[in-house]
Order: structure tokens, then sequence, then C-alpha cells
């Protein structure tokens, strides 16, 4: 990576996965196979193609089956680290909290271990080494995140967040035009003070909308919340339709 700030990612991987059984009966979600392969994989692979060095994947059901798959990411020539949960999770938030020493005090990537999409991910690198350039520079307020929006699915027609006049990128509000990607760059400091507890995502995001502390942009392509077997099937439909 061409830069003095190394970059860590951390992938959400504590999910009971309810809607997905009778597969996560025995199989932690993250390993649910897309085309063959773990869902969690394809993320692993393209941090490690964009320059990623260190991966933190926290984990609470079946988390051993985690650890015990993907080792210690050396086959990827990256370094994964566990940040075990107890059982039931965290939550979103609670479980990045959780994972904070080992995430370390720069911006980092964060990644919904149950999505699939085609995004290139030196984005997200790119946007975190610009956070955390602007917060080493001088009159500069704190950035405290960059959320990746997508176009509304079916199942969530409603979506999430909005990008206030229609920009591709900028300013990002509650009000529920696209839909969280599942993938941001976050800092530290949005946590600042915040114990270890089950703690949701959600609000803390739309408080920093509030603080116009954080941003977001536009993405296109393929994009897939695997949170169904029905669209585990559509995915596989488009991604493997030989299987």
């Amino acid at each position: 990576m061409n830069s003095a700030t190394p970059i860590k990612a951390m992938i959400l991987a504590a999910g009971r996965g309810n809607r997905l059984r009778p597969i996560t009966d025995t199989l932690p979600k993250p390993l649910v196979p897309l085309c063959g392969k773990p869902l969690i994989e394809y993320h692993i692979e393209k941090l490690a193609r964009s320059g990623v060095e260190e991966i933190i994947i926290n984990h609470a059901w079946l988390g051993e089956q985690i650890e015990q798959t993907l080792g210690d990411g050396s086959r990827w020539g990256v370094k994964i680290l566990y940040s075990a949960e107890p059982e039931g999770g965290l939550e979103t938030a609670g479980g990045i909290i959780n994972a904070l020493p080992l995430l370390g005090e720069n911006p980092f990537v964060l990644i919904n271990g149950d999505v699939y999409c085609d995004f290139d991910f030196s984005d997200l690198i790119a946007k975190a080494q610009t956070l955390a350039v602007k917060e080493q520079g001088q009159n500069t307020d704190l950035q405290l995140g960059h959320l990746y929006l997508v176009p509304s699915p079916e199942h969530n027609a409603k979506g999430d967040f909005g990008l206030p006049e229609g920009r591709a990128q900028g300013p990002v509000s509650e009000q529920g035009d696209y839909t969280f990607s599942g993938l941001s760059v976050l800092h530290p400091q949005l946590f600042a003070d915040m114990p270890v507890s089950f703690i949701a995502l959600a609000p803390i995001l739309r408080q920093a909308m509030q603080q116009q502390s954080l941003t977001a942009s536009l993405q296109t392509g393929l994009w897939s919340d695997i949170g169904t077997l029905e669209r585990l099937q559509a995915t596989e439909a488009l991604l493997c339709p030989n299987r």
C-alpha cells in the first residue's frame, strides 16, 4: 500500500442468520457457500488485493468454525485477528466497540459479512486514507465516516438514508432514498467513550448525520444482501447460473 498509514478492515460475522436456516443451524452465516465459496472469502480476497494487511473478524454463533476455516489469513497474504463475543453477540456497534483495541486509532473499513458485491474495494481504502490525512490537517472538522449506498432493492424499498439534492457523493441524511450497502469507512472516534454493550449502529450513524460529520456515496453494480435462502439462490443464479 502506497501510504504511511496502514488501513485495517473489520468484517462483521457475528450474526445468527435465522433467515438462512436450516443452513445456519450448523454453519455460521459468513461461511454459507455462494457458488461453492464461503461468502466471507470474497471479502477477504478483495481486501487483500486492495492492499489491506490486517483484518479483524468478530464472531459469536459457531465462531470456532470461522477461525478453523479461515485460520490466520496467511493463505491470502493477510493477518486475520478474531474478536470473540458472548453468546447472542453484541449487535453491530457493540461488536465494533469490543474490537476497537484491535482496530487502533485510524479510520478503518467496515464490511457486513453477509453481503455480496462487485465493488472495487480500493475506493474504500482510498477514502480511509483521506480521512486519516484530514485528521492530521489543521482547521478541519473531524469527519467520522463515509457510507456506501446502493439503489434500494425490493425487500428494502423504503431505503435507509438519502443523499441531499441527489448528489452522488456528499452529505448524507436520514431520508430513506437509498439502502446502506453494509460497506463503510468509520473513524474510531465515532464510538468515543461508549461501553462494550449490546448497541446498534444505526442510531449512532443518524446522530453523526445530524452533526454533519458523516458523508456517503452511491454505488452501482451488483450488490446483494444474502439474508434469506431466496436471495442466496437468486444471487447464485446471477453469478453461477450453470451450477
